[in-house]
């Protein structure tokens, strides 16, 4: 990892899930190119532990659920997929990868080490199973907003009109 860590020195560091990448990346690519750099894909894994980082920058990892001890930590392949056509239109080098931890955590962290210029995430999901994770662990882009000192764009994913209920008013 700090060889990789060194090769995206100062790209824009843009957070993942599979269900709204497309847009998110989509933004980051544009600020990347603004920005004349490039775009570290980050795949965060909340469900698995961080236990010891090698002196390569290897992160080593266990599973909270004992069920997916077999599971490795990568980037899901079909996922760059899809997201390395967005930045090779733009001409901005795409790298990704996965980590593991808390995701706001890891994207700041991931950010101070390679001097991002800024940390671009999705907005909350809209519906019961967004608003439930929240509720318990908080959004990304408000810790990211509180816990460092880096910009933080937040793309949204799911506006409404100043005349519709906000997502969050319907989960409770």
């Amino acid at each position: 990892m700090e060889s990789t860590e060194r090769s995206i020195r100062g790209y824009v560091v843009v957070g993942v899930v599979p269900s709204t990448a497309e847009r998110v990346v989509a933004t980051a690519v544009d600020l990347a190119a603004r920005f004349g750099t490039g775009l570290a894909c980050v795949s965060v894994e909340p469900d698995r532990m961080a236990f010891a980082e090698g002196i390569d920058g290897t992160v080593l990892s266990y599973p909270l659920d004992p069920q997916s001890w077999a599971a490795e930590l990568e980037f899901d392949p079909a996922l760059e997929a899809r997201l390395r056509p967005i930045a090779e239109a733009r001409g901005v080098d795409l790298v990704a990868t996965c980590l593991t931890g808390e995701p706001a955590h890891v994207l700041g962290a991931l950010a101070d080490r390679v001097d991002a210029p800024l940390v671009v995430v999705g907005s909350r999901e809209a519906g019961l199973r967004g608003s439930v994770r929240e509720f318990f662990a908080g959004s990304v882009a408000l810790h990211l907003s509180h816990r460092q000192h880096r910009p933080v764009v937040v793309v949204p994913l799911a506006p409404v009109a100043r005349s519709e209920a906000l997502p969050w008013d319907d989960d409770l």
